[in-house]
């Protein structure tokens, strides 16, 4: 066994420990996706409250922040199966409450550079903003006509885990290049999700023909 499996392996374990303890809880799984959104919240106030003086230790706290609510986000569905909890309702409120936890981070970075006076960093987090949504909006929208798109590469979680570097790193300037990426693979991602869902209503024209 390698090290890499080990280590996934006891990650496993101790997160399934934490499931076990949660359903025991018999707390919602709803509830779960509200705390992670409220963690975010403060992992945005971090990023707005940072400046110039203490940038650094604000981004570090953003970071593990963000980490702590990622780790609602990978329980509350499991919880919800392991309690038999699982609905429609609860799928649809995690995916808005997500919506709403990636705009509070993007918000609170916008924060932090309106107040730095660094107008094009406020561009293109509003930009990366705006990306986002629209990855998620062009698949809920896709799969609403054609059943399933889920082509693309920047999915929420490597948006997550880009912000994440980003923040934890930034003492090596890292937020940058990260709201870049994230910038860049977004748009390409909608842009291939637009010719997915293209290329399939034609084929489906064509078959009905």
């Amino acid at each position: 066994m390698t090290w890499t499996s080990a280590f996934g392996k006891g990650s496993g374990w101790l997160l399934q420990k934490i499931v076990n303890a949660l359903a025991l809880s018999r707390i919602s799984p709803n509830t779960l996706t509200f705390i992670g959104l409220l963690i975010n919240i403060v992992a945005a106030i971090f990023f707005g409250y940072a400046r110039a003086q203490n940038k650094d230790r604000m981004f570090l706290y953003a970071g593990l922040t963000i980490i702590g609510a990622g780790l609602f986000d990978m329980v509350d569905g499991r919880v919800a199966r392991q309690t038999n909890q699982v609905s429609v309702f609860g799928a649809f409120f995690d995916s808005v409450l997500d919506r709403y936890s990636d705009v509070a981070l993007f918000f609170g970075l916008l924060v932090y550079y309106a107040r730095g006076n660094r107008f094009f960093y406020v561009v293109l987090v509003a930009f990366c903003m705006t990306a986002s949504l629209m990855v998620s909006y062009t698949r809920a929208r896709a799969e609403a006509l054609i059943g399933s798109c889920k082509v693309g590469f920047m999915e929420r979680p490597e948006r997550i885990v880009l912000v994440i570097l980003g923040a934890l790193f930034n003492h090596w300037g890292v937020m940058a290049p990260a709201l870049w990426t994230l910038a860049l693979f977004s748009t390409i991602t909608v842009i291939h999700r637009i010719r997915y869902t293209y290329n399939e209503t034609e084929r489906r024209k064509l078959q009905r023909a």
